[in-house]
């Protein structure tokens, strides 16, 4: 609706509550004062504190827009009441259009709750070390290389690596997780975090609008649902019902030559249930979506959702979890797995390489995990791997490619060579052991894959929409994955162009694709697709800026429910404008004929309007297992 709770009042709800109460009581007086016994009508109250803003909205609108929507036609509706001495009906239409417009934006307030929690985030002050001092300044005049000290339950105030100390970090704001994360020197942190235990010093790297709370709240502000076609359709729709309304009115009141008549039908063809039946559900169910973990950026998302019927997933880090890890240790015979396990985690503590960075992490990990020797004489070897030395004795660490430059191979190690090869047919990243240059074992290493990713392929089979297997990585690893979670469709190798391409493709059969992504080789792809997700909204930037649909969670369980809940929207707001539209027609014809006035009619209409918003807030509790 294009009117709502003046201007002057807006954000103040309990100021909005007492004008009403204060006009329902003043038509209360008004309907059972006898006629003739007071002066002035107690519904005048009603009238100028919400009439008048409804008047005024109308006014501005017109001049300044030429904006024909429902606030001219109740206006007319209220001017005419009290031009033929119903004060009373006047009143009462102004009174509960108000009641209309407070629920819609106490439904929109509802839905945005969720939402309004992660901009909460950000502390308003964090203490900072400048010039060998430490003082206290406000977050956002924090500058990048800031060195900022957090102390324990405090809020991380911008993104940076801790640079002292140890703690742990509640991300779960951010990621969902809900264990604390431990951070030590040259961890990672993310503003809006929560700081669990020890107090620790950081390097400020993102500040102000690039920090992930500040990222987080840009999302938010970009959801809106004005964008939706729907909400357009009905705009437009409305224009034309105040024409229509206009001639019903004055060819009614030239045949019966009742005014009364006339005015009841621009009261009750007042398309306000119109206009409020399709925003009031798009909000609700972008404020589920985000209490589920999803922020909707783009308002029609979820009306082209609900149209999708292909998946299309990126592998590494959708569908699987981005991080590799150490699944499996093989020794040769006369050493045991643990032997090779810490020689090699011993080598790669001081690699930089993210498989390195990988083995020390899963050898962390262990319960078991013993204390690794110190590398002498550390020695990275481009393209090959690394190499130190561990008691006296060369140890090397890296590809078949270091392997190969080594000597020729007993039937031992061709046999853990051959194990190695059907490994990373599998999609697993080897590591070979070599001890004096002899092999003495391999760590197999892969990303796996999220819990939940078969489940997810199974229920969206179930919705009616084909999963299929986007990805840049070797044909061998896409299989493997496809096969594990279920889906029949793969296509490997893809650069960014190539996904693209293949969207294209898919766009120009008036086949509606969904995009499951969350790097910038997926950016195009979730720009081009009749609906992008992109996941680790914090993240991947660029990915998410091209989406329509951010998971900020960083998970793929709840995209099967993010589309029965825009199928469900989608549902609701049919309803609605069928409902909107039959008590519209079914009070216009009681108009016409004369059995309806214009204060049932003001009763029997807004009832519909009332009745709409209540069916779309049912989207806030809305459940995948409706």
């Amino acid at each position: 609706m294009n009117w709502r709770v003046p201007e002057w009042v807006n954000g103040e709800e309990r100021r909005t509550i007492v004008f009403l109460i204060i006009s329902g009581l003043a038509l209360g007086v008004s309907f059972f004062l006898p006629e003739g016994s007071c002066p002035v009508d107690p519904a005048w109250v009603s009238i100028v504190l919400c009439g008048i803003p409804i008047i005024k909205e109308a006014i501005e609108g017109l001049v300044s827009r030429f904006d024909i929507k429902a606030d001219v036609l109740v206006s007319m509706a209220l001017i005419a009441s009290v031009i033929i001495g119903e004060t009373f009906a006047a009143g009462e239409i102004a009174w509960i259009m108000t009641i209309g417009s407070f629920l819609e934006e106490l439904t929109v307030e509802k839905a945005r709750a969720g939402i309004a929690e992660l901009v909460k985030l950000s502390p308003e002050t964090t203490r900072v070390r400048r010039q060998s001092k430490t003082m206290t300044i406000p977050a956002d005049e924090v500058l990048v290389d800031d060195v900022l000290e957090v102390l324990p339950g405090e809020k991380v105030p911008t993104d940076g690596v801790v640079i002292k100390g140890t703690t742990a970090i509640d991300e779960s704001v951010m990621t969902g997780e809900p264990m604390p994360v431990d951070k030590g020197v040259g961890d990672e942190v993310m503003s809006g975090t929560l700081n669990r235990f020890g107090a620790f010093e950081m390097r400020a790297t993102k500040v102000g609008k690039e920090s992930s709370v500040n990222r987080l709240i840009a999302l938010v502000e970009s959801a809106d649902a004005n964008k939706t076609k729907i909400v357009r359709l009905a705009d437009q729709w409305a224009t034309w019902v105040v024409v229509a309304a206009l001639t019903s009115a004055a060819i009614t009141w030239y045949i019966t030559d009742e005014v009364v008549r006339a005015v009841t039908i621009l009261v009750v063809f007042c398309p306000c249930a119109l206009v409020l039946a399709t925003p009031t559900a798009v909000m609700a169910a972008i404020g589920n979506a985000t209490r589920k973990g999803f922020l909707v950026r783009a308002g029609d998302a979820l009306e082209r959702l609900a149209e999708v019927r292909k998946t299309a997933f990126d592998k590494t880090g959708t569908l699987t979890e981005g991080k590799p890890v150490v699944v499996q240790v093989v020794a040769k015979k006369g050493f045991t797995a643990k032997e090779v396990y810490t020689l090699a985690a011993s080598v790669e503590k001081l690699s930089e390489h993210p498989l390195g960075k990988a083995i020390i992490k899963s050898y962390n990990s262990q319960a078991d995990a013993g204390k690794l020797f110190e590398p002498i004489g550390f020695e990275m070897l481009p393209g090959l791997g690394v190499k130190a030395i561990i008691q006296n004795r060369l140890v090397e660490v890296g590809s078949l490619k270091l392997v190969n430059e080594n000597r020729s191979f007993d039937p031992q190690e061709k046999e853990m060579i051959k194990q190695a090869e059907e490994a990373s047919r599998h999609g697993q990243s080897i590591s070979y052991v070599l001890l004096d240059s002899q092999i003495v074992g391999f760590l197999a290493l892969e990303d796996k894959i999220r819990p939940f990713a078969g489940e997810v392929v199974s229920k969206l089979i179930s919705l009616g929409t084909e999963p299929i297997l986007l990805t840049g990585d070797k044909e061998s690893a896409a299989q493997h994955v496809a096969q594990t979670v279920g889906i029949e469709k793969v296509i490997a190798g893809c650069l960014p162009e190539t996904k693209l391409a293949y969207v294209k493709n898919e766009d120009r059969q008036n086949h509606k694709l969904l995009i499951v992504g969350d790097g910038i080789n997926d950016a195009p792809a979730l720009k081009c697709a009749h609906v992008g997700i992109a996941m680790g909204g914090i993240g991947s930037g660029i990915a998410v800026e091209a989406a329509d649909i951010v998971a900020v969670s960083d998970r793929i369980e709840g995209i099967p429910m993010l589309i029965r809940l825009s199928r469900k929207m989608m549902k609701v707001i049919r309803i609605n404008l069928t409902l909107a539209m039959t008590i519209n027609f079914v009070a216009i014809v009681l108009a016409m004929g004369g059995w309806m006035g214009p204060v049932v009619g003001a009763l029997v209409h807004n009832a519909g309007s009332v009745l709409v918003i209540i069916h779309s807030a049912s989207l806030l509790r809305f459940e995948a297992s409706e």
